[in-house]
């Protein structure tokens, strides 16, 4: 009896709490309800944290050149798609980059956005991806909590955006993200071709530069929220989610530049034999234990 009683309250809640959601992103795959995407991301931790790795235990690593090439490349070809999106339907054609509100109404414009966020939202699935690749792969070691925290809460978060606020000043951080992946990818997709592309993959450290400049860039925007006056962003809590994120994934990402980096445990093959990240000894960290990229 107690039991129902919970039940009905926590129906009642959630009753008052979707009543505040965008009528168009209704019946727009995924979007019904929390609960079908919550289930894919369960599943997807279970298996790369449990399931997968027992699998593989006693299996040969699967050899996914081909597969990876496609796969990177195809996210490439995505996010430059999204980035085209995200210009077009607000970015490059009316949004100050200050406060700009969501656009409810049903313009083809403001449908144009909100379909992109949709669309940003299923990415992040089709990213869980990496994960997978990487059990299938045994390289395990790869599955460190940054990269598993990040392929989970991203597609979680943006489930509320897009079924809330599918538009407007929350959106920056996802073109960013965007653009930071046609740069990833391609470099993630170069290594997959080959030793004989290493030469040419000097700048990998570069990449976490570029991720640290992305999340001061989406906090120092969002934040702007707090210095405007009269701001009419309609979900202020996503101002303090987008913030949270910035900074948590900037102090991650510094983490890791430290131990990669710094430490010299993640060099590219090609910068292996310079002369930094020397042990006082002279010899080179890493060279003996440096994994191999994907």
């Amino acid at each position: 009896m107690e039991f129902d009683k919970i039940k009905s309250s926590a129906a009642l809640m959630y009753d008052e709490f979707i009543q505040n959601a965008d009528r168009r992103t209704d019946t727009w795959f995924l979007m019904s309800s929390p609960l079908p995407q919550t289930i894919v991301i369960a599943a997807y931790i279970y298996f790369v944290t449990s399931l997968g790795p027992r699998m593989m235990q006693n299996r040969k690593a699967f050899d996914l050149k081909g597969v990876l090439i496609v796969y990177n490349f195809g996210v490439v070809a995505l996010s430059l798609y999204m980035c085209y999106e995200f210009v077009m339907s607000g970015w490059g054609t009316g949004y100050s980059f200050h406060c700009d509100p969501v656009d409810y109404s049903d313009s083809p414009q403001a449908l144009r956005m909100a379909s992109t966020c949709w669309l940003y939202y299923f990415s992040k699935f089709i990213e869980m991806l990496d994960t997978i690749f990487f059990v299938l792969r045994k390289k395990n070691s790869q599955v460190t909590f940054l990269h598993l925290f990040h392929h989970s809460i991203m597609p979680f978060t943006w489930w509320f955006g897009v079924r809330f606020s599918a538009g407007g000043m929350g959106t920056f951080h996802a073109l960013l993200n965007c653009i930071v992946h046609v740069i990833m990818y391609s470099y993630y997709g170069l290594t997959a071709l080959g030793p004989n592309y290493q030469k040419y993959l000097w700048w990998k450290k570069y990449l976490t530069t570029i991720q640290l400049i992305q999340f001061v860039m989406v906090t120092s925007h969002i934040s702007q929220y707090f210095f405007t006056k009269h701001c009419a962003y309609q979900f202020p809590i996503f101002v303090y989610i987008i913030g949270s994120y910035g900074l948590i994934f900037l102090f991650l990402f510094l983490n890791f530049w430290y131990h990669a980096y710094t430490k010299g445990k993640r060099l590219p093959k090609v910068l292996q034999n310079q002369t930094w990240a020397h042990h006082s000894n002279g010899v080179m960290n890493g060279n003996a234990s440096h994994e191999k990229d994907e």
